[in-house]
This record gives structure tokens, sequence and C-alpha cells, in this order.
């Protein structure tokens, strides 16, 4: 028996890569690096990394200068793969490999580089991609979700592009993650996932509305809600319950926190597919000051419409 089928350690790796010009050609990985990590303590047990000197010579004079240590000088004296693939099989083959958008792309170039030089490459024993894995549990709160993407979400710092360093962003935006989800799982009728969507869109983070920062108490008060056309109750949803839907000025600080939640609540109900029309937050007409209609699509959409109207009164 292989010993290396018995290998309980989770292999995280990631590569750097250099695309062809012109394409078609094969992709070659710059940079390798993997950390094994324990599962039940997830403490970092061995690192590795390496950059790595493409076949190609044209690639190394075509690649551009990266600030963060990919250079041509420094790929040109890396190693060739070929004298890397004995290590990376080693910490690879036999064990669960992880990732961020793996399965899409590192594990192909991985494959493809042991082809290359004519050996077999490594198998895991199950995969786990963390973008897919995300996207499923944790939802588009990041937006698209990339590795970047969720660590500004998290205040996690810059992606820096270098194997060993994502692959640590990796590890902790998953610690992040995995918190998030575990205080929703034990309040899970206070701690919504639509809750914390609007929490975030309400902050305005970088990329939805161009600000960078939360906004202040100050920026958010507003002297009155003027109800204008009061609460109907003529409508009910399919399961008999009634929908609630009120009119009132919006101020122009109001109305920034209303857009920002907009943008957040449209996309997840564009991703619901759903088959009805989506109608604005807030209402605007020449001459007139703008307006937010909230309304109530059954308790939940009650409780969001409650949240938003506090939100712009405190």
């Amino acid at each position: 028996m292989d010993p290396r089928q018995d290998r309980f350690e989770i292999a995280f790796f990631d590569v750097e890569t250099a695309f062809p010009n012109p394409p078609g050609q094969r992709i070659a990985i710059l940079e390798f690096g993997a950390i094994l990590v324990c599962p039940k303590t997830l403490e970092e047990l061995q690192p590795y990394s390496t950059l790595v000197r493409p076949a190609d010579p044209s690639l190394i004079s075509s690649l551009p200068e990266r600030s963060n240590g990919i250079t041509p000088d420094a790929v040109a004296s890396a190693p060739p793969f070929a004298d890397i693939a004995d290590t990376v099989f080693d910490i690879l083959h036999g064990r669960i490999w992880a990732g961020h958008n793996i399965l899409e792309f590192d594990c192909a170039r991985i494959r493809e580089a042991f082809a290359e030089i004519g050996q077999p490459a490594p198998e895991p024993k199950g995969t786990i991609d963390s973008l897919a894995l995300l996207t499923q549990r944790f939802g588009r709160r990041a937006g698209d979700m990339k590795l970047a993407s969720l660590a500004t979400y998290f205040g996690l710092g810059q992606q820096t592009h270098r194997s060993l360093e994502d692959v640590r962003m990796n590890l902790e935006v998953l610690k992040y993650c995995a918190t998030v989800l575990f205080l929703e799982s034990g309040l899970p009728d206070i701690f919504t996932v639509n809750r914390w969507e609007m929490c975030s869109a309400a902050s305005v983070s970088e990329g939805s509305s161009g600000y960078a920062r939360f906004m202040e108490p100050d920026e958010l008060y507003c002297s009155r809600l003027k109800i204008r056309y009061g609460i109907s109750t003529r409508f009910v949803d399919q399961a008999g319950r009634p929908r609630l839907s009120f009119v009132v000025d919006a101020s122009q600080s109001l109305c920034t926190v209303l857009d920002a939640c907009e943008v957040v609540a449209k996309k997840l109900f564009e991703d619901s597919r759903s088959n009805s029309e989506w109608n604005p937050v807030v209402t605007r007409q020449s001459g007139f000051d703008p307006t937010a209609r909230l309304r109530n699509l059954g308790y939940r959409g009650m409780f969001i419409s409650i949240s938003l109207a506090f939100c712009g009164t405190h």
C-alpha cells in the first residue's frame, strides 16, 4: 500500500502563471506555493514555495515587471519545473487539495506541467475549492467572490499575487467566513443572510458606490420621515399575508444608503432568477424631492423595510 494514501493533511496551494502571447499556447507556471495544514487545528505544518522558469524563453523576455517580485530576472534564475516536480508530487499526491478556484485553474496547470515533462501527475484524495464552497455557503456578500474581494470585505489587506502569501490569505478568509456562518447558525432568525447583505451595503463599500469607509452617524441622520400615502394592506402575498407598501420623503443621506443597499438586494434578486420585475427603492422625478418606497413581501421583507427606515432616522 502506498503510504501516501493515509495522509491526513490538507494541501492548500496556488500557482502564479504567465499567459502566452499570442494566446493558444500552454499557460506557464511562474510560481508554485503550498502549505500543508492540519484539518483538526488548522495548524500550518509545512510551507513550500518556489519560482519556476518556463521552458519557453519568450515568456520570460515578455514578462512585465511586477512589484511583487516576480520579475524577468528572478524567473530566469529559477529552477525549471522538471527540477521541482518530485517535490510538488510529494506535497500533493494522496492528499486533499484546497485553494481558491483550483478546480477551474490551478489543478489544470499542475496536470499540464507534469504532462509537459512526461511524468504522471499527482492525484488528490479529494478537492476543496473555496470559491465554489463560499459562493454556495457564504453567498455573494463580497461581490465577485474573488480572493482579493473577500480579503477587502474582511479588511485583510491587498492580495499580493504571490503563491504562498495568497495561500495564507485564503486560509484567513476561510476562518473569517466560517466564524460568520457559525454565528448565523446559532441565531438564524436574527443573523439572516439578507441582514448581513444590507449591513455590508449600508457601509457603502468600495466597488459599489465608490466609498471605502463606514458612513458617520451624522451623515445618516434625517430630521423626519414623512409618510405620504400611508400604509396599505389591500394586497396579500401567496401565503395570504398582507403586503405593506408606504412611501416616505428621503433625504440625500438616506438615498445614499438605500442606493447602496439596492445594489446588493438587486443582485440577490437577479441571482434568484425570479420572474417578477424589480422595482427601484428610490424614485426620482424632476422637480420633486426623492421618495423611498419601502415594501413588505412577507415577514422577512417587512423586517428589512423596518431596518432601512430605522437606519435613515438615527
